[in-house]
């Protein structure tokens, strides 16, 4: 029992917040002076945006951070018809790459402002380490404060 009870607060303090609706998202981002993160991944097709949740965004580094720093917005392009989201989820993660993703690249992560203005883009995984890329963009988020 004691094992499990450990398990769910580990499961707690690691887990990290992705907010839906890129709307909300820059709602609380004005609110609480933060970024946003924004990823566009193919979750159950493409390795490179698996090895980037997996290796970066579920770093405990990465976690801490953008609890503290970002907003994380994930629009995700499955091709599994058993991960596809709702009809109101995929009409917005379309809406979101006509602005920031006409291109389909996978991944494609954007650093935004509040207002939707992007800050700094990365194509593909990371060159960086993850606690690099971390670094990086704690950098980011401090100097506009």
């Amino acid at each position: 029992m004691k094992l499990i009870n450990i398990f769910l607060v580990l499961a707690t303090v690691f887990s990290i917040n992705w907010e839906p609706d890129f709307n909300n998202a820059k709602k609380t981002a004005e609110k609480d002076h933060k970024l946003i993160l924004l990823n566009f991944s193919g979750s159950d097709w493409c390795g490179p945006c698996i090895v980037l949740r997996r290796d970066y965004f579920e770093s405990q580094g990465f976690t801490d951070m953008a609890n503290e720093n970002l907003v994380l917005v994930n629009a995700d392009f499955p091709r599994k018809k058993k991960n596809i989201g709702t009809a109101e989820q995929i009409k917005r993660n379309e809406d979101l790459a006509e602005i920031y993703n006409k291109e389909g690249s996978f991944p494609l992560t954007l650093l935004l402002d509040a207002q939707g203005k992007v800050i700094k883009i990365w194509h593909g995984k990371p060159e960086a380490s993850p606690e690099q890329w971390t670094a990086e963009i704690k950098s980011i988020c401090e100097s506009r404060k």
